[in-house]
């Protein structure tokens, strides 16, 4: 029913068997697209609070992660954060996406993988929208991976998302697979992504947005700093009485954020014929 109000519509799209679910609204022009890349035991709908506040006739594209949702679930499968960037890579083929250069936004996880996303194919994102990503390095080893580890054997994704919430009581999200989210948690916390974004950063060339809750208990706000020395074109926003599932506790205030910054860039090229 929410979706519905939010005029957005479910679809399908394969890759060599592997299937992936998206949700979209309006149509590609010559404005840049939107794609939302949402966090760990999230799935798509994780952005419909936010996306309320965005015009309609802006191409807005939220995915469910690899692992997540109604994407495939495998296993077997890789979900390590450059195996997950090479599989979105797919998927923005497959829709068309890489036509034209597209605003990317991913929160927590998602925002690890859209910043090596980024740098792994900077052609492709002419602006990027970090929200409190994981897979930073902090001196204090103060980061997700730190607050999970415990729980490697029996993920309680519930409590996990009320530690990540200003105000606990807006989720009442249950785990659905827990095999599959253990697997993607040991993949995302290995060597080769617990910090895949921080080793990657120096690549990023888009312009960059960078937001934190102030109240974040599951990654530092310091984290932005972090970003913000290494990405020369970037603005950070740290807001008040908010956790780390930002779009969940500021709903309002992160579509404001997200449309200004997306008009800043992307406002001066409405005219321009991508090739």
């Amino acid at each position: 029913y929410k979706r519905q109000k939010r005029g957005v519509k479910v679809k399908y799209v394969e890759h060599d068997g592997y299937r992936f679910c998206y949700f979209s609204r309006g149509k590609p022009g010559l404005q840049p697209s939107m794609l939302m890349l949402h966090g760990f035991s999230f799935n798509k709908d994780m952005w419909l609070n936010a996306i309320k506040f965005f015009p309609k006739d802006l191409h807005l594209v939220c995915l469910d992660m690899p692992g997540h949702g109604e994407t495939t679930r495998l296993l077997e499968e890789n979900y390590t954060a450059a195996t997950q960037a090479q599989r979105i890579h797919q998927f923005v083929k497959c829709v068309g996406l890489k036509r034209k250069p597209f605003h990317l936004v991913g929160i927590s996880v998602g925002g690890m993988v859209a910043g090596l996303y980024a740098a792994l194919y900077p052609s492709e994102v002419c602006c990027l929208s970090l929200l409190c990503p994981a897979g930073l390095r902090y001196p204090a080893d103060n980061d997700l991976i730190k607050h999970l580890k415990k729980q490697e054997r029996s993920i309680h994704s519930h409590n996990f998302l009320k530690l990540g919430l200003y105000h606990s009581s807006r989720t009442n999200m249950q785990v659905k697979d827990p095999a599959t989210e253990l697997l993607y948690f040991l993949d995302i916390s290995s060597a080769k992504s617990k910090y895949s974004l921080h080793d990657n950063i120096s690549k990023i060339r888009a312009p960059t947005q960078i937001i934190w809750g102030k109240d974040d208990k599951v990654l530092d706000p310091s984290g932005a700093d972090i970003l913000a020395e290494t990405i020369a074109n970037s603005q950070v926003h740290v807001l008040e009485k908010c956790g780390h599932f930002i779009v969940l506790d500021r709903p309002r205030k992160s579509a404001k954020l997200l449309l200004e910054f997306y008009h800043s860039v992307c406002g001066t090229v409405k005219n321009k014929i991508w090739t």
